[in-house]
């Protein structure tokens, strides 16, 4: 069961998602860890845009602040702080219902797994048989791309990396294949990693 973070100051509207949300299959908690942040901006202390900046630190999870600031300057200020949507009280419950639904499915990609061997992109950490070890962010990009096509060119994985503002050249992938494949060996999953002559890699 997802758990849905509610930080809202209106008890009433509090009550009101907290049951909208039960109903629908979710937890509501009042503190993380979560799965979904569901942040007010008017707040007693601290704003929901500075709760939101502080989450940003330790998580990724996704973020929507639901609020009853209208101004644009507000919305813009909320997605520079790392929300990943931002709706205006009073809220359509169906509506709402479906953008959660939307970025939990969003985040759930996060992982990817191919014969026993799993990869969670928002940690960057690779798993076999039980064991697991930590990734670099090009360690983490290039397997992506192993798992996804299973055959890259080395052309495909570098772009890739580019795309994500990862800046690699050839000499630099062949040592981050490497040291790669070593994780993946002491991990159990020798083999999995292999270099096609004159093409790329492939697992």
């Amino acid at each position: 069961m997802d758990k849905i973070l509610v930080v809202e100051d209106d008890q009433t509207i509090k009550e009101e998602l907290t049951t909208l949300l039960r109903a629908n299959g979710y937890q509501a908690v009042s503190e993380p860890p979560c799965d979904l942040a569901l942040l007010d901006v008017n707040l007693p202390g601290e704003s929901g845009f500075e709760l939101c900046r502080k989450l940003r630190t330790v998580s990724d999870v996704p973020v929507i602040f639901l609020t009853a600031r209208e101004s644009v300057e507000d919305e813009i200020l909320g997605f520079g702080m790392g929300a990943d949507d931002y709706i205006r009280k009073p809220y359509n419950s169906t509506v709402l219902l479906a953008r959660i639904a939307r970025l939990l499915k969003r985040k759930s990609g996060t992982v990817l797994t191919i014969r026993g061997l799993t990869l969670n992109l928002a940690d960057m950490t690779v798993s076999f048989r039980e064991n697991m070890a930590e990734l670099t962010k090009n360690e983490t990009r290039i397997l992506a791309c192993l798992m996804g096509k299973e055959l890259c060119t080395r052309e495909e994985i570098i772009e890739d990396l580019w795309q994500n503002s990862l800046y690699i050249d050839e000499n630099t992938l062949y040592v981050n294949v490497n040291r790669l494949r070593e994780k993946l060996k002491k991990l159990g999953a020798d083999g999995f990693l292999r270099t096609v002559r004159g093409v790329g890699y492939r697992l």
